[in-house]
């Protein structure tokens, strides 16, 4: 591991960027819900009814819409067919709302139209799940016992979250880029607030540009630092 007088040169090429990017995209996804929350759409229909005309275009009518607490936390369960949303988007009439609503309603169109990225998707999760828990402390016991065997295996496992971010990525924006089509179909916002909303899906977006971002890094510093320590070793 390159340090110098205490510091970790691979963090502060690759992890301190990526976080810093973190934490702007949490900000402005914050921020630019909250503006637009505030702006209410002119022909009145409600997030409701926009997930309701999305299914309904698409053959779907076994999904239900329910309210779940707390902000931005809309998701869709495939298991239950049941879309939340959450306490600013159930009910809500503004641009932010209706766009957090379509995005959800796209990813229930994905599922339904047997959309090839997100079936892959969730055949990855219990991989990177079980990546997740595992890969540090491999990594961590092989540093600790000089056991390489360890260390690359807790690096593959580390690599399958990666793996899933990279692919969660497309799907996330080809959700959102089937909300914005549907909403412009059913005429439920006109084109200055489908701008709004566009925003709102763009700034949800860079969260999960940002979330790959510090998982590619993290992987590749410790590519880099496995590397230099078999290096040491020759």
């Amino acid at each position: 591991m390159p340090v110098y007088y205490g510091i970790d040169i691979w963090y502060l090429i690759l992890i301190l960027p990526a976080l810093v990017l973190s934490v702007y995209a949490q900000f402005k996804v914050k921020s630019t819900y909250a503006k637009y929350a505030k702006v209410m759409s002119r022909r009145g229909m409600t997030a409701n009814d926009a997930v309701s005309f999305i299914l309904r275009n698409n053959g779907i009518t076994d999904v239900s819409v329910q309210p779940v607490a707390g902000e931005l936390t809309d998701h869709y369960s495939p298991k239950e067919k049941i879309i939340r949303l959450s306490e600013g988007v159930f009910g809500k009439t503004s641009v932010a709302a209706l766009g957090i609503a379509a995005h959800e309603a796209g990813h229930t169109v994905q599922h339904y139209s047997n959309y090839g990225p997100i079936n892959f998707r969730n055949a990855l999760v219990p991989v990177a799940n079980l990546g997740s828990v595992l890969a540090m402390p491999l990594i961590l016991i092989g540093f600790v016992f000089n056991f390489s065997t360890l260390i690359n295996l807790g690096i593959i496992f580390f690599a399958t979250a990666t793996l899933f971010q990279l692919v969660t990525l497309p799907v996330e924006l080809n959700a959102s880029s089937r909300a914005m089509k549907a909403l412009e179909s059913s005429g439920a916002l006109n084109d200055e607030e489908l701008k709004m909303t566009k925003k709102v899906l763009t700034a949800a977006a860079l969260t999960y540009v940002a979330a790959l971002a510090v998982s590619f890094a993290q992987l590749l510093r410790l590519i880099l630092i496995s590397s230099g320590r078999s290096n040491r070793r020759r």
